[in-house]
């Protein structure tokens, strides 16, 4: 019964440490970026079409 309360405490202190680091992450700004997530599927397209444009041009070259 006492490996119980161990165990209880152990996992209590790894959720408050865990707690404390979304906090401290929070105050940072780590999840302030909101303009980032609704721009990102306009440009995704043009940079797929820059890499294959420049894989044509390289193998074009080499024929």
């Amino acid at each position: 019964m006492s490996v119980i309360y161990v165990l209880l405490t152990i996992s209590v202190c790894v959720a408050i440490v865990f707690f404390a680091a979304f906090i401290l992450s929070v105050k940072k700004g780590q999840y302030d970026d909101a303009y980032t997530p609704s721009v990102r599927i306009l440009f995704e397209d043009e940079l797929v079409e820059e890499s294959n444009n420049e894989n044509n041009q390289k193998s074009s070259q080499t024929n």
